[in-house]
């Protein structure tokens, strides 16, 4: 069922930008209504346009959509299409099976936010560097919870260590000063994803850029400084200024699948200093005239950081393996039931 509701925007504000305006024929524009997926339920989404919001059922044959989508419906208010997104951020779905999930679409930065207090990890910040450089999106570094740790400056610049390019600001999410260090990336019509383990701040982090209480928020647990998981559903919310936000909910675990790009980005200094073995087939071992291992003994590059290059590495090259075996099974299932069925069918008639 097809609601509307009032307090219409322009598309514009909502996101919407050139590319996906190239993609409208002659034909389409003026006929079909752009809408942007801005809440995602089991079996429907909730849209928003130019003329307010509504619900769309979703039906097995529509394609997969995830929250910043934007999609094509008729003067019926049917679906039409989907529209080619410009970032799609994705990963292995939690559990054993190895399925793909998609996180988010269409975002221009992503906030990857940590906890400056005993949770914070140089190595989950790059597991989330490589999925924003995949998707295609600009990583922000936002190092929350400063006023929990004497060191802040400390654990700023390790997180700089990792490129020079990479835009780092530590904050507390509660302070309305935080707006304005994050205003540079929350201009109108851009969209911001928040990424981050669970009690990283995100939620109080949303609440302080929307200025309003839209996100429930929790303390977090004192015998191990880890946060509870209190944002259960991807919402994408107006900020006044004209920024889109999405908030998502904490990542418990962030397994890469298939982005051995966004991996490389991630360590392009690895992957620069590669370049420079005396091997071409080089594994950054024990091979003589390693560039990479020279740097380390030089100190100017920090093992931990080799290492978790290489897992992420054999990491998603691993999960990629996975789903197409799944993929491949899956499409062998579907033919031996199709050649059973028309045997069987051939059968009846002879």
């Amino acid at each position: 069922m097809t609601t509307q509701t009032t307090n219409p925007v322009t598309l514009t504000g909502l996101g919407w930008q050139p590319l996906f305006q190239q993609q409208l024929t002659l034909e389409e524009i003026g006929v079909l209504s752009p809408l942007r997926v801005v809440e995602q339920y089991r079996s429907e989404v909730e849209l928003a346009g130019a003329f307010g919001k509504q619900q769309l059922a979703l039906l097995s044959s529509m394609p997969q959509m995830v929250v910043g989508d934007w999609i094509l419906l008729n003067e019926s208010g049917g679906f039409e299409r989907l529209l080619e997104r410009s970032t799609c951020f994705r990963r292995i779905a939690a559990g054993h099976q190895k399925q793909e999930q998609l996180i988010a679409a269409n975002v221009d930065t992503a906030f990857i936010v940590c906890s400056l207090n005993d949770d914070f990890n140089l190595n989950r910040i790059e597991r989330y560097l490589a999925m924003v450089h995949d998707a295609g999106a600009e990583p922000v570094i936002v190092l929350s919870k400063k006023d929990l740790a004497d060191n802040t400056d400390e654990l700023a610049a390790q997180v700089q260590s990792l490129s020079t390019l990479l835009a780092v600001v530590a904050v507390n999410t509660l302070e309305e000063s935080t707006k304005q260090l994050l205003l540079p990336w929350c201009q109108p019509g851009q969209t911001v994803v928040m990424l981050g383990s669970s009690g990283a701040g995100k939620s109080t982090l949303t609440n302080t850029l929307l200025g309003e209480q839209r996100q429930a928020t929790a303390q977090i647990r004192c015998d191990d400084s880890k946060g509870r998981h209190t944002t259960t559903a991807r919402s994408l919310f107006r900020m006044a200024g004209g920024a889109m936000l999405l908030d998502t909910p904490g990542m418990r675990e962030l397994q890469l699948v298939d982005m051995q790009a966004g991996v490389a980005t991630t360590f392009a200094d690895i992957e620069e200093l590669a370049t420079q073995c005396r091997f071409n087939d080089c594994q950054h071992h024990f091979e003589p005239g390693c560039a990479v291992q020279a740097a380390i003994a030089a100190d100017e590059l920090d093992e931990r950081r080799l290492l978790n290059y290489e897992k992420l590495m054999q990491e998603q090259a691993l999960n990629a393996a996975a789903i197409a075996r799944k993929s491949a099974s899956a499409k062998n299932l579907g033919k031996f039931y199709k050649k059973t069925l028309d045997q069987a069918v051939r059968k009846k008639r002879g």
